[in-house]
């Protein structure tokens, strides 16, 4: 079938596709690579026609044109699924807020509301043979996110990996409103980070050496799971698997080492399954029209029942900062916001029931803050205002540079005494005082 005529049809120029948007309205700005451009240029374009538009997505890779005039949070608010550093700057600026929801229930949750989208608009593959606009690197909630809002406007670039395999990432031509053909701008990159420390490889040996052959592996955003990917690339390990939420830069490499092939998965075997990916070109080159990847909705990929089919899953993923109680935060210094929850507590619990399967919560045993001071990252409490990602009573492994431990079950004195050993030594004495003042502290550990 030909579908050209309807794509002319609904070809129109970016100004005239804004042109939907009314004040008070909520406007969806698609996710992650394929937040919209040319769209973005438009709309901020007529905000002194607007009042209180409220736009959300997340993970937004480079400045919305919308929020570049200072008085911008007068007609704009920002409302963000989970924030790239660029959001986080908004925030300080008074306009942007977080949501907080575990990812996997986002599709449900714009199938559920009831305040669904005025506009959803975001960027696409080119339309195919067939009809359809591929979501890219971002299958997500996009498929929800579509079927609930009022109006549709895909912004098209030629640049937009492919990504297929799965099931929920793309559009057909007939439920979309509007077209427009942007200026193809090259696809926003999320770079690796600084290279890796020597803490980095420290703990990231401490992970690897727990993998077996066969296993399936979820890594996070941030420097350490991205140096146990590179680690596992120069591994002997073989015949892996790869069910995650994000697709990044390490998987590439994994890959390429010819460590994954999906042979041992019992479920969409030798398919690598992915929500969404952000890295650098090299990761957006090897996605494109790849067979072997799988593109699926996070209601899918980070649901606890896939996770725990698959067995040997290895979940890898940081934290900001753990208590002695046990409590993982990985959303925010007490109270400035840092990350969202994400898939994170999905994926520790879906580890834990997989058969042979661990999670492991890294992070240094320190950091140093502003003024210089050397700080510990295992605390006897978590500061006031920081958010609890993970519950004391779900939380597998912990690993810093100073050793991993297994919390699982451990009573609170047990718990306790497993966290000090992989503190920064400086601080394990203060550790110790503060825990007897809490009553987790047994004198015969003395």
């Amino acid at each position: 079938m030909d579908f050209s005529a309807e794509y002319k049809q609904k070809l129109v120029s970016a100004d005239e596709a804004v042109k939907v948007i009314q004040s008070g309205d909520w406007v969806d700005y698609g996710w992650c690579t394929g937040t919209p451009d040319a769209l973005d240029k438009a709309l901020a374009k007529r905000t002194d026609e607007l009042k209180d538009v409220k736009l959300r997505g997340g993970i937004i890779l480079k400045p919305l044109t919308v929020f570049e005039r200072e008085d911008a949070g007068e007609h704009f608010t920002w409302n963000s699924w989970h924030m790239s550093g660029i959001e986080r700057k908004y925030i300080s600026r008074g306009f942007a807020y977080y949501a907080p929801i575990r990812y996997s229930e986002l599709p449900r949750y714009y199938r559920d509301s009831s305040t669904p989208d005025d506009v959803a608009m975001f960027q696409v593959a080119p339309m195919d043979k067939h009809g359809y606009f591929n979501f890219g690197p971002n299958a997500s909630h996009m498929t929800a996110v579509c079927e609930t809002s009022k109006k549709i406007i895909v912004e098209v670039n030629k640049n937009m990996p492919r990504c297929l395999g799965g099931f929920e990432n793309g559009i057909h031509i007939s439920d979309v409103d509007f077209i427009v053909e942007g200026d193809n701008p090259a696809i926003g990159e999320l770079g690796a980070g600084a290279p890796a420390t020597d803490v980095d490889k420290a703990v990231a040996k401490l992970i690897v050496e727990e993998i077996p052959n066969g296993a399936c592996l979820q890594l996070g955003i941030g420097g350490m799971p991205n140096t146990v990917g590179s680690m596992i690339a120069e591994s002997d390990l073989k015949d892996l698997g790869v069910h995650t939420e994000m697709y990044v830069d390490a998987f590439v490499d994994i890959a390429k080492s010819g460590k994954i092939n999906g042979s041992k998965k019992s479920i969409d075997r030798f398919r690598q399954a992915y929500a969404f990916g952000a890295g650098t070109k090299k990761l957006y080159d090897y996605l494109d029209e790849n067979p072997e990847l799988m593109s699926a909705p996070v209601s899918y990929t980070n649901d606890i029942r896939s996770i725990s089919a698959l067995d040997n899953f290895i979940s890898i993923n940081n934290a900001v900062d753990i208590d002695l109680f046990g409590q993982v935060n990985s959303e925010s210094a007490g109270t400035k916001h840092i990350s969202g929850a994400g898939g994170q507590l999905d994926f520790v619990l879906g580890a834990y029931l997989s058969n042979g399967g661990k999670s492991f919560i890294c992070c240094s045993s320190t950091f140093t803050d502003k003024e210089g001071n050397l700080k510990s990252r295992i605390l006897p409490t978590l500061n006031p205002g920081s958010i609890v990602t993970d519950t004391r009573a779900n939380v597998h492994y912990v690993v810093t540079e100073y050793g991993k431990v297994n919390l699982k079950g451990l009573s609170a004195w047990q718990k306790c005494e497993a966290l000090i050993s992989i503190a920064h030594p400086q601080f394990r004495d203060e550790l110790i005082a503060e825990a007897e003042k809490l009553k987790i502290w047994r004198r015969s550990n003395k």
